[in-house]
């Protein structure tokens, strides 16, 4: 499932491509056909993210709410739009480009309102002015559950995926199985602040790295991490490997439903 720098990524994508200008809706797959029918011809005129919903605004208070899910896939691509394929839930275009969505877990019209209804729900997401620490704080701060399952929960924090999760409690040395309410706010706040810069810089580059200077592949001279996921990284989908920092063992086990990734010589829990 993308994480939410991924979803602020195409909140900018969508509203450099689109934003401000009549657009064409359509729906060839048919599952969002009458709320396209609706908005066909009408100009997009803002776009938001929050965590790993994305939201496309059109007038009268109208807005186009987006979660991928784990099969949600998005392409952008130039004018003349090839003819789209029956599995293209939803098509946006112009005369410049076009962009289709495929297999989202949700792709729904809703008003103002039930937008406001979705945003109460989650978290403070860490990519959003104005959204701060404190929010996740009061919860973390009182709760038994482990730090680990605390970050991957969006009414805590949102945004925050299995990557993000791993690697910001390496870099703050902090044991995953910690329960919430045995952090400091100290140690909580110097987390929110490392997930600011980590998730802007992951929007920026569009790939999610997380290694410091030192701990670079060129210079520590080791070959570059390959996988699918792209960006150098200190345990994730590292299980087994040795750690960059200690040398020790990465390991992996089950937690919040996902696969936990982490050092336990450089998160000691000390």
């Amino acid at each position: 499932m993308p994480e939410g720098h991924t979803i602020h990524r195409l909140a900018a994508d969508y509203r450099e491509r689109f934003g401000g200008r009549p657009v064409r809706v359509s729906s060839p797959q048919g599952k969002f056909s009458d709320s396209a029918a609706l908005l066909d011809g009408t100009v997009l005129a803002r776009t938001e993210a929050h965590g790993k919903h994305l939201f496309l605004g059109f007038a009268d208070e109208e807005w186009i709410h987006i979660h991928l899910g784990l099969f949600g896939k998005v392409g952008f691509g130039d004018a003349p739009a090839p003819p789209p394929t029956d599995t293209v839930r939803l098509r946006i275009a112009d005369p410049d480009a076009y962009v289709d969505l495929r297999g989202p877990t949700t792709c729904a019209l809703i008003t103002d309102a039930e937008k406001r209804a979705i945003h109460d729900r989650l978290g403070p997401d860490p990519l959003r002015d104005g959204d701060g620490p404190d929010k996740a704080w009061r919860r973390i701060s009182r709760s038994r559950t482990t730090i680990a399952a605390l970050l991957m929960d969006q009414k805590v924090i949102a945004g925050v995926g299995n990557v993000y999760r791993a690697e910001v409690l390496f870099r703050h040395g902090i044991d995953p199985y910690r329960a919430g309410r045995d952090l400091t706010a100290r140690e909580w706040r110097a987390i929110w602040d490392d997930l600011v810069t980590l998730m802007r810089e992951g929007v920026r580059l569009n790939r999610i790295d997380t290694v410091r200077p030192e701990h670079t592949p060129e210079a520590m001279g080791r070959p570059p991490r390959v996988d699918d996921h792209g960006g150098e990284v200190y345990v994730y989908r590292r299980a087994h490997l040795p750690c960059h920092v200690c040398g020790g063992e990465i390991r992996t086990a089950d937690l919040a439903a996902r696969n936990l990734f982490w050092c336990p010589t450089c998160q000691s829990g000390a």
